[in-house]
């Protein structure tokens, strides 16, 4: 081949040819490394989203099973009474009466979290009217736990001027019937962020044999409120 034929190219052309191929190039490089960043983010927002997800369905089927608020349940486990027989006087009518009543309460929390009460009350009652009282202090019960509470309640006849006539009745027919009532309010927490409000209550009924200063009979019915 004759070299003077050859075509003349131009240094600055071949130079321009070579850098607008890098500057392709490199847009090429750069759409490419968008391109793979906006996967990445995508990849990361949907591993966000399916944990976020994943956690709402797990914690709704701890609401609705485990961390279910269950109410706490009550039963009487004994009663006993102090005192001695009343005695009646007359030609004055004058009776002398000292009963005490002694109670004690189991409280279930069948929870898988504390079941935490503030005060209790309990009232001793005769004939629909109160004429004793017992506190009974704030606590906290574990969870699936139970705890037992005591009650001293005093029978107090000086309170009992209303129905007195009713209550000379009964003692000398040998029969007093008398009802209690327990309330305990509280609340269930779980994590530490839901509360559940309960208040559990107790009512029972004694029959007291007077001379024998002994229960004839009792029955109670517990419940709860959530």
């Amino acid at each position: 081949m004759n070299l003077g034929t050859l075509p003349y190219l131009d240094p600055f052309f071949s130079t321009k040819i070579r850098t607008t191929m890098e500057g392709y190039e490199q847009v090429s490089v750069t759409k490419q490394r968008r391109k793979a960043y906006k996967s990445r983010c995508l990849t990361v927002a949907s591993v966000l989203l399916g944990c976020l997800l994943l956690s709402s369905i797990i914690v709704l089927i701890l609401a609705f099973t485990v961390f279910k608020a269950k109410q706490p349940r009550t039963k009487l486990i004994s009663a006993a009474l102090d005192g001695v027989s009343p005695r009646i006087s007359f030609p004055v009518v004058n009776i002398q009466l000292n009963i005490t009543l002694n109670l004690q309460f189991l409280v279930e929390n069948p929870n898988h979290a504390s079941f935490k009460h503030g005060p209790g009350k309990s009232f001793l009652l005769y004939r629909g009217d109160q004429f004793g009282e017992a506190d009974i202090p704030p606590g906290d019960i574990p969870a699936r736990s139970s705890a037992t509470f005591s009650s001293r309640l005093v029978l107090q006849v000086d309170e009992m001027a209303s129905n007195i006539t009713a209550l000379i009745d009964d003692v000398l027919n040998g029969e007093l019937v008398v009802d209690t009532r327990t309330r305990i309010p509280g609340r269930v927490t779980f994590l530490k962020v839901f509360k559940k409000h309960a208040v559990v209550t107790s009512e029972c009924q004694f029959t007291i044999a007077v001379l024998a200063l002994k229960l004839q009979s009792q029955k109670c019915k517990s419940e709860s409120n959530l």
